[in-house]
């Protein structure tokens, strides 16, 4: 029995010897964790030019370089960035870097692989496919908002139809992870971990909501580089033809940040909405994250008959946005929100403004078009809806789901909910057309025509 068990300790000893004849790497001492050097949360967002993308990513320690890597035709293209460093106002002060690259001169409809990092560290190969050129092309976006951590019913659905191919971008209408800054900022990692299928493959265009409202919208301004936006949360930029707008309705609701966000943002609105050139793009698609208009039976801003965001802040009553949909002709307006989807009929100061054709109200429609769908799913569930019905209220469901906004020409675009509870059924279908597009003249007075 010894004899045996000197022959095992033998055994081990010579095994031992074997491992340790290995060749060992010699890391510096002073060498970060590999890990904490390797990049993770990419995801990417139009440019400030049509040829261009930016990709932005996170890594835990300083790496000294932010590359990208583009392969096409077999070759291999190398674009640099810049990275700064990003703390998070919680208690523990967790920091990170955000590195961001700007990718210029790409081919339109070409399909690139890619994958960011340094010489610490490089992520995997993604793949991705840039938008067609100029605007006579049809994009296909997906819409929503209140997209949470936990509970994210619909993001298994959109996860397959952007690796499908169906979309050409994302809009996030604000509320994320609920929320970003939860335990000192990790529940904002693991929210853009989640994403990261989704935004590393196609243009993730985002505007922040009120439980992005932390520190000064510390977290959202960091993560997410949007074009000319510059950390002012407010922005536009044109696929095919359609001028999309994004603003932050939390101005007007978080004014211990200050008012001169509320008078920027609209001023630059403004200038913004009357500098369309029509004739190249002639739909309007705004959207923010609170909507003027709902049907809900919380206690939100929309639930009330003047909503700050619709006809300016209390008292002084100024600074209000739908006026400027109006003179402007804004065609189609996206809000989250309510947890809920609900569409309305073409609406100004809470009346119904008719269309030429009584029977088809989305047809030529002389005021905008409400939608919000912020029922993407997260940990606070639904927001059921009260027993009124209002005229201006023509479809609402209560369904975890989604929108998909297919842009067919400059006359017809089409708007599909999808219910995520049915196994992406479309609940709710309709087209919009706009054969006038410009501004809507209507003069309302007391709410009567």
């Amino acid at each position: 029995m010894i004899i045996q068990t000197m022959e095992w300790i033998l055994l081990v000893m010579a095994l031992c010897k074997v491992v340790l004849a290995y060749p060992t790497v010699d890391v510096p001492l002073n060498s970060p964790p590999l890990v904490r050097v390797q990049p993770r949360h990419v995801h990417l967002a139009l440019g400030e030019s049509p040829k261009s993308l930016s990709v932005t990513w996170s890594t835990v320690n300083k790496t000294g370089e932010s590359i990208a890597l583009l392969y096409v035709d077999g070759k291999e293209e190398q674009f640099k960035g810049a990275a700064k460093q990003f703390v998070d106002g919680g208690e523990k002060h967790l920091s990170q870097w955000i590195h961001k690259v700007v990718l210029s001169n790409l081919k339109s409809s070409h399909t690139y692989r890619y994958r960011v990092g340094s010489h610490l560290g490089w992520s995997d190969v993604f793949e991705m496919r840039t938008l067609p050129s100029g605007e006579n092309w049809s994009p296909r976006l997906a819409l929503f908002g209140d997209m949470g951590n936990e509970n994210a019913v619909s993001l298994p659905l959109i996860q397959r139809e952007v690796g499908e191919g169906v979309y050409d971008a994302i809009i996030h209408v604000g509320d994320m992870a609920y929320d970003m800054a939860d335990k000192n900022g990790v529940r904002g990692d693991i929210f853009m971990d989640q994403i990261e299928p989704i935004a590393s493959m196609v243009p993730y265009m985002t505007c922040p909501g009120n439980h992005e409202w932390h520190y000064n919208f510390s977290n959202y301004k960091a993560r997410f580089n949007m074009p000319g936006d510059n950390r002012n949360m407010f922005f536009s930029f044109d696929i095919g033809p359609v001028h999309f707008v994004s603003i932050s309705t939390e101005f007007y609701y978080f004014l211990n940040y200050g008012l001169k966000p509320v008078i920027a943002q609209y001023t630059w609105l403004e200038k913004d909405l009357a500098s369309v050139d029509r004739s190249k793009h002639p739909w309007i698609v705004i959207f923010g994250h609170r909507p003027m208009y709902c049907t809900n039976n919380d206690r939100d801003d929309c639930t009330k008959f003047e909503t700050r965001t619709r006809t300016g802040l209390p008292l002084i009553n100024m600074w209000g946005l739908e006026k400027l949909l109006m003179d402007y002709g804004v065609d189609l307006a996206v809000w989250a929100h309510e947890h809920s989807y609900e569409r309305l009929l073409p609406t100004f100061n809470r009346t119904v403004v008719p269309s030429p054709d009584m029977l088809q109200p989305y047809s030529d429609p002389s005021a905008p078009v409400h939608i919000t769908t912020g029922s993407a799913g997260c940990r606070e569930k639904h927001d059921d809806f009260g027993p009124s019905h209002p005229d201006w209220s023509a479809f609402r469901s209560t369904d975890y789901g989604y929108t998909r906004l297919q842009v067919a020409n400059a006359t017809h675009i089409r708007v599909q909910q999808v219910s995520a509870e049915k196994d992406g059924e479309v609940i709710d279908d309709i087209w919009l057309v706009q054969h006038n597009h410009g501004p809507f003249k209507l003069n309302i007075v007391n709410n009567e025509f």
